[in-house]
């Protein structure tokens, strides 16, 4: 085969790029390294399990935001983000290859010990180290990543998020579980309680931790600031309201209103529940500040969340 600008193609979903995902990438990069190809990643525009079953699947991170994080680990530049539809999924599994090999010039392939593709999901990663060897192509398949006797998954991310374990999840993850969105105008209250905020509402079809007050960290236009944010439905003071995502930028007082921010949860406080006036939610409000206070202080978490990868 010829290997003129052939790639190292990390194959996946990669929702989250969590460590077990990490391994797969690292390999691609020094594989592109020791065969001087490019490294690459395919990967879908949405989740291949939700598109099949009709179930929803609350994603970790946007195509974006997975482009983005490959990147910046890895400076994997080329990102394939493929369409998942009717084609693809009904495609045989040893076209799926070809295509790899002929349309994308693979000359090398990265998967994961789970990985399945191809139309009902028959290709395997024996089936895809056997074809790529009959191509002339390398091919790792990488084993399970393990963090305390548990796989690094996807699945038990979104388990640890939804429950509120947001530090076991940042483990999971290799860094803190976050949310990124624009500032939009709300109510009014949080200035009103003496602890504005600003207010985002999570991208459709995005995994929110379990309702609940948060340590956080926010970032705009690169400026970190330590905050408490509320994830839920402000039962205190909405009827039937929908999911907002509110930070209390910590001794700040911050106009940001149509900016992009990220918010970066580090540890739940406690869970959302509703209070019998305004001054009980106040004062609560108050108290949250200063726990998350003493948690930054002890925590030795700085602002700086570059630190994190």
């Amino acid at each position: 085969m010829d290997q003129e600008n052939r790639k190292v193609i990390a194959l996946g979903f990669f929702d989250g790029v969590h460590l077990g995902h990490q391994a797969l990438l690292r390999r691609a990069v020094d594989r592109s390294r020791e065969k001087g190809f490019t490294p690459a990643v395919f990967t879908f525009d949405r989740s291949p399990r939700e598109f099949v079953t009709g179930v929803p699947v609350p994603l970790l991170t946007t195509p974006e935001e997975r482009c983005q994080a490959v990147r910046e680990l890895f400076g994997i530049e080329e990102v394939i983000v493929a369409p998942f539809d009717q084609e693809m999924m009904t495609m045989p599994w040893v076209d799926f290859v070809l295509m790899l090999a002929q349309r994308y010039r693979a000359g090398w392939l990265v998967a994961g010990h789970s990985f399945r593709f191809g139309h009902k999901n028959s290709g395997t990663p024996t089936l895809l180290s056997r074809k790529a060897e009959q191509l002339g192509i390398g091919c790792d398949i990488i084993p399970a990543v393990t963090l305390d006797g548990v796989t690094v998954s996807s699945t038990h991310i979104r388990g640890l998020l939804e429950a509120g374990d947001v530090e076991n999840a940042r483990r999971f993850l290799g860094r803190p579980y976050s949310l990124t969105g624009t500032v939009r105008h709300g109510k009014g209250l949080g200035s009103r309680l003496g602890a504005p905020t600003i207010n985002l509402i999570p991208p459709e079809g995005h995994l929110v931790p379990a309702y609940g007050v948060y340590a956080a960290r926010v970032t705009v236009d690169d400026q970190v600031f330590p905050a408490v944010t509320n994830v839920g439905v402000r039962p205190t003071v909405d009827v039937n309201g929908s999911v907002t995502v509110e930070s209390h930028l910590l001794d700040e007082k911050l106009g940001l209103y149509g900016e992009t921010c990220r918010v970066e949860f580090l540890k739940m406080l406690r869970p959302e529940h509703r209070f019998d006036d305004l001054e009980a939610l106040r004062q609560q409000i108050m108290r949250d500040a200063e726990e998350a206070r003493s948690y930054f202080a002890q925590s030795g978490i700085i602002a700086d969340s570059s630190a994190e990868n």
